[in-house]
């Protein structure tokens, strides 16, 4: 979710794959959304209504548990009245949304804190740099000053928020040096290096800077393969670390290994390979049927199979030889026919910022939503950072809660999606951070 700009910034995410969670019964569920109180009831969040008291500076997602769930509840499940199944409807599409916002701090009239405590938006993503106004006030400030706004956010969820941002390191890192934080270095840096003991202690150190202020996902790394150096927006802005696939392959493991031993996960991106384009994405369509081959797909594969890819980010690129039709993020054949089904991928998908020229300019708002969640697409991303829509998530949910009324989209499409979005909530879990004095 890079976005071109004057300055540097930077984007990560990723999933870890364990033992499967406990999702939430129906019981569990209407405690969520109703505020009702349930004996011996043990939540990632608890159950409590809207907003909570908890102390904008003491609580952040900062850890990953797998194996700390408690057991699967058996209680015996409550009837479905028509109000509860359409709140039930709302609560799976905010999940499934991820959005941008302007603020250092918010307020109960910030349409961010409406979204999260109305709609149960189910991510934010943060950035030091605003595109629409051209100034390098965005998220980001100070470490304090961060990790107040998260904990802030935080606080008024019921459910864990993913807090995503770009932090790969080098030119695209949100927390830079400007704002007080520890210089890094560019998966570029790293490759040419190629010492995977330094990859990991120089990702490691990054990643602690991200757990100590709240941040849970970090959009990153890029298993793009650097095969066209002059590419404009993966190779000259040294996001990648080799043409060779099997050293991406162990420089981005030892990138995710780092984080998670911090506590934050992690996203491969861009799916199905962006290194080959030509052309940036975020001005328009980009076509790689030409440049494209299937080595790029090998990291995927490597990641995959050792249960390190936490979340996937789909890249905006046309490739004819996969589908005829749809760019990736738009594309059933790409998304679920050869990351789902052929590499056995079944994680959390999450798309690159919707609002990029090469989706919204050739295909619209709602046919882009309609498309990317028939493709497998589980999270959509907003960035909000080309264009400024604060009523962005009040028009996704209406247009989605439309298709499904329609029957265009079955609800079981979305509670798929839903289910792997609490999966991988469901492996973090709260611990107390000091607060700053």
């Amino acid at each position: 979710m890079y976005e071109r700009m004057m300055m540097p910034t930077s984007t990560c995410v990723s999933s870890v794959e364990g033992d499967a969670p406990r999702i939430l019964s129906r019981r569990r569920f209407l405690c969520l959304i109703t505020g009702a109180a349930l004996p011996a009831l043990a939540l990632p969040t608890g159950c409590h209504s809207l907003p909570q008291t908890t102390p904008p500076n003491t609580l952040a997602l900062t850890s990953i548990s797998p194996d700390s769930l408690p057991a699967a509840d058996t209680a015996t499940p409550l009837p479905v009245t028509e109000e509860v199944a359409m709140t039930e409807l709302e609560v799976k599409i905010g999940q499934m949304l991820m959005v941008g916002f302007s603020g250092l701090q918010v307020n109960d009239e910030h349409f961010i804190v409406q979204d999260i405590r109305q709609r149960h938006l189910g991510g934010v993503v943060l950035f030091n740099y605003d595109v629409p106004t051209q100034q390098p006030v965005r998220n980001i400030a100070s470490p304090a000053q961060v990790k107040a706004l998260v904990a802030s956010l935080q606080s008024i969820s019921s459910l864990p928020l993913l807090v995503a941002i770009d932090q790969e390191g080098g030119i695209v890192s949100r927390l830079n040096e400007v704002y007080g934080f520890p210089a890094t270095v560019s998966h570029h840096h790293l490759g040419a290096r190629n010492d995977l003991t330094a990859t990991y202690q120089q990702t490691a150190a990054m990643a602690k800077t991200q757990a100590e202020l709240g941040i849970n996902l970090n959009l990153a790394p890029v298993v793009d393969l650097c095969v066209n150096p002059d590419n404009p927006i993966i190779a000259q802005y040294e996001r990648c670390f080799s043409a060779d696939p099997d050293l991406v392959s162990g420089h981005a493991s030892q990138f995710i290994q780092a984080h998670h031993d911090q506590g934050v996960l992690c996203t491969l991106k861009h799916f199905p390979g962006h290194g080959s384009s030509t052309e940036d994405s975020h001005q328009g369509l980009v076509d790689i049927t030409e440049t494209w081959s299937r080595t790029e797909l090998d990291p995927y594969v490597h990641l995959i199979a050792a249960k390190q890819a936490d979340a996937i980010m789909t890249a905006h690129v046309f490739n004819s030889h996969l589908d005829a039709e749809y760019p990736a993020t738009l594309s059933r054949p790409i998304i679920t026919g050869i990351l789902r089904q052929e590499l056995g991928y079944d994680g959390i998908v999450i798309s690159d910022d919707i609002q990029m020229g090469a989706i919204i300019n050739h295909y619209g708002f709602e046919t882009a939503i309609e498309k990317a969640i028939a493709a497998g697409v589980d999270i959509l991303a907003f960035a909000n950072n080309s264009v400024y829509e604060q009523d962005v998530v009040v028009r996704a949910v209406a247009v989605i809660k439309r298709l499904v009324q329609e029957g265009t989209i079955s609800e079981d499409r979305l509670d798929a999606s839903y289910q792997r979005i609490q999966r991988l909530k469901q492996r973090l879990h709260h611990r107390e951070v000091p607060a700053e004095h």
